[in-house]
């Protein structure tokens, strides 16, 4: 999948594994009649500003302690991948970030990161 980039990021492509397919399918199935992947209530593409909506509703469900956006999961992916021992300069162009410091807080937190350093 091609991704273009907000605020001036570096686009990237990324692969998509076999559940993703397989969903994507099943949702082409399901609603074969609808033009978009994410549609609203009027068959219409789904607004930035609904699905910030969605995710704080989720949120508020989930009963968390503080709002969420929906740049949350896009944090939560670079912590992912660093807590999985991703090297930094991979998730960096993951990521789309130009510098490599704002990939470097994902990684200043992971344990991993001196995982193998030394060996028994």
């Amino acid at each position: 999948m091609h991704v273009n980039r907000l605020k001036h990021g570096n686009p990237s492509v990324h692969p998509l594994g076999g559940l993703e397919l397989r969903a994507l399918r099943r949702l082409q199935r399901d609603y074969s009649t609808l033009p978009y992947v994410f549609s609203s209530e009027r068959k219409a593409p789904l607004s930035p500003d609904a699905f910030r909506k969605i995710i704080g509703r989720a949120g508020e469900e989930a009963k968390l302690p503080f709002s969420v956006h929906p740049h949350m999961l896009r944090h939560a992916c670079g912590y992912k991948l660093a807590q999985a021992g991703q090297d930094t300069r991979a998730i960096q162009h993951y990521l789309g970030h130009k510098n490599i410091q704002h990939t470097v807080r994902y990684t200043q937190l992971s344990p991993e990161r001196f995982k193998d350093f030394w060996k028994d």
